[in-house]
């Protein structure tokens, strides 16, 4: 068993983008299969848990997450773990701790999803949400564009100095704004990362086109923008099979304002192969990611590696 100390020994040693640019080249060669998320609500509103589920053929191995979001009586209670399996054997090869490793996955596939869709020309980072998966998104970005300015943003930063200090040791260009809109009024990609259930970011806040890239949280049909911008936007997503059926946004979009998921112009698989069309930039665009069983299995994987390795 890997517990949060031992993960957090290995973080910084762990190769996530390509791990994610790997598990999806090898979903669009029918070399990985990736299942529906499944969500189970507690009975009496206590929570509920979400199962990811993958499988890799290259690496024989499949696995499953577990994450639950527990109702307390103050902030809910939200944890992961991943067992990782043998498709040789069908015997158990590690059971981690999945915080860590969460955030790192999801930061690693949203900054793969900026490398295939952000211009090339972009400049100006936004980051919405500055909690651990906020600040492992920040870390992942910074190598993908040559960035002149990185405004940062959240309801709670200015009273937190600590959280400053943090971001700013992550990277020195880094500017505290005093508002979602401040922080988004030239960016050219912008980062959300907030547990919020509604959206954070206004679209007629934006003075350009821009990319937006999103991940929510697991509360029931959560979003970070407004579910009818989604007919104005060229949208991708990181699975298009299971996204828009857990996706708060896409959910709320195709029930009350006539979005179809059909109009998703690819997923990460799609881009990665080449079979997706980039984006014009006539109009914003929205990357959505719900996070995927394959991501967690990939990154298991990945940490399995290093321990193997130090033992020799």
């Amino acid at each position: 068993m890997a517990d949060a100390e031992t993960v957090r020994r290995f973080l910084g040693k762990l190769p996530v983008r390509a791990a994610m640019q790997s598990l999806f080249q090898a979903l669009s060669q029918e070399r990985a299969v990736q299942p529906p998320q499944a969500l189970t609500v507690f009975p009496q509103g206590a929570g509920d848990f979400i199962t990811y589920l993958g499988a890799l053929a290259n690496e024989q191995v499949f696995g499953a997450k577990l994450s639950p979001y527990l109702v307390t009586a103050g902030r809910p209670i939200v944890t992961a773990w991943t067992s990782l399996m043998s498709m040789k054997t069908g015997q158990p090869l590690l059971f981690c701790d999945s915080g860590m490793l969460t955030a790192e996955r999801t930061a690693g596939t949203t900054a793969l999803a900026i490398e295939y869709l952000a211009p090339t020309t972009s400049r100006h980072l936004a980051l919405i949400g500055t909690g651990a998966l906020g600040q492992a998104h920040l870390r992942h970005a910074l190598a993908v564009r040559s960035w002149e300015s990185i405004s940062v943003y959240a309801n709670d930063l200015a009273d937190n100095p600590e959280a400053q200090a943090r971001l700013r040791a992550i990277d020195p260009r880094v500017q505290m704004v005093g508002s979602a809109k401040e922080c988004v009024s030239k960016a050219d990609v912008i980062m959300l990362c907030t547990s919020s259930a509604t959206p954070v970011l206004r679209i007629e806040d934006l003075n350009q086109p821009a990319l937006i890239t999103s991940i929510s949280t697991n509360a029931v049909n959560a979003h970070e923008i407004p579910p009818e911008s989604l007919s104005f936007m060229d949208v991708y997503c990181d699975n298009k099979v299971s996204t828009p059926d857990s996706a708060g946004e896409m959910v709320l979009a195709a029930k009350q304002h006539g979005w179809s998921r059909d109009s998703i112009k690819g997923d990460l698989a799609d881009l990665v192969s080449g079979r997706a069309s980039k984006p014009d930039y006539r109009r914003h665009v929205f990357f959505r990611s719900i996070g995927m069983g394959l991501e967690d299995v990939s990154i298991a994987y990945a940490l399995l590696q290093q321990l193997q390795a130090e033992q020799g």
